[in-house]
């Protein structure tokens, strides 16, 4: 009986690869030039196809439903949104070599957002304040009849729990495992949300943000786009900010005690979770997980 690739299957995405499955289902964009990106992060590879055009290929089965979520709900969000995110032009289907579905954007011109060139940055900070504002402003689907509801986040710390403080014991000779563990219970034991639920971008780091020109031009990766509790957008204070610029940014996004606290417990989370998978291999994603640890330990 046949079946489908495992979860921690993950395909061998080549250049050749991507250019027949565009030859074989756009074959419009067959003769356009087709460069990897480089780094491209964990959870796709990425071309750039002709000058317009990005074409993502999801490396592993976590991220495969990004391409039909993006597909659905950012020409909804787009509008709204002061910052620019992806445009979705068309989502290829499974080909030979390769299971699941992918996904062809508009390319977005910049450079990979930096603590370095931002951390300090108080219009920074009131520029992502801005766009979460705006994000969260927006009405969440009401229809149940709508089949993209199917495609947003849900979840909570709390199903992070076992990986957590597994990541804490392993991690615990390069930082302060009580600490880590005392603002991990605290997160956890913080009140919940108690309002409407509102739109999260759901990843929100520095990797996925652009600049251009010095300034803050786009968001990406919309892969963990759900509605809930906005407090896991707040990872971004604690991967880009400095602590002034953070108190800058918590005061535009009008942020209470208790949402803050599990803003640090996903901080914490997200970035012992990446710490522990890639660290080891990449001095850059050590760094800036150190860097967020770190922050979200502070406050």
């Amino acid at each position: 009986m046949a079946t489908g690739p495992s979860d921690d299957f993950r395909p061998a995405i080549t250049t050749p690869l991507v250019a027949r499955l565009i030859a074989a289902q756009f074959p419009q964009w067959a003769g356009l030039p087709l460069t990897r990106v480089d780094p491209a992060g964990s959870d796709h590879v990425i071309h750039r196809l002709g000058t317009e055009l990005s074409v993502r290929l999801p490396r592993h089965a976590d991220a495969v439903g990004q391409a039909r979520k993006e597909a659905a709900w950012l020409p909804r969000l787009a509008p709204h949104l002061p910052l620019a995110v992806p445009v979705p032009v068309a989502v290829g289907e499974p080909g030979p070599g390769f299971p699941w579905p992918w996904a062809v954007t508009r390319w977005l011109d910049g450079e990979v957002a930096t603590a370095g060139a931002l951390a300090g940055s108080h219009r920074a900070a009131f520029e992502l304040a801005e766009f979460l504002s705006a994000l969260q402003r927006l009405a969440p689907p009401d229809d149940p009849a709508d089949e993209a509801r199917a495609y947003l986040t849900t979840g909570s710390p709390a199903d992070r729990d076992h990986a957590t403080r597994a990541a804490i014991a392993r991690t615990g000779a390069a930082f302060d495992a009580a600490a880590m563990t005392d603002l991990w219970d605290a997160a956890l034991a913080a009140p919940a949300w108690d309002r409407p639920p509102v739109w999260f971008h759901g990843d929100f780091h520095t990797g996925n943000l652009l600049t251009v020109d010095g300034r803050l031009g786009a968001v990406l990766d919309f892969g963990e786009l759900g509605v809930g509790d906005p407090a896991r957008d707040l990872v971004i204070a604690f991967t880009l900010l400095s602590a002034d610029t953070r108190a800058v940014f918590r005061s535009a996004l009008g942020v209470d005690e208790a949402t803050w606290l599990r803003g640090r417990g996903w901080a914490l989370a997200t970035g012992l979770n990446a710490y522990v998978a890639y660290a080891a291999t990449e001095p850059r994603v050590a760094a800036q997980t150190t860097r967020q640890i770190t922050a979200a330990l502070a406050g």
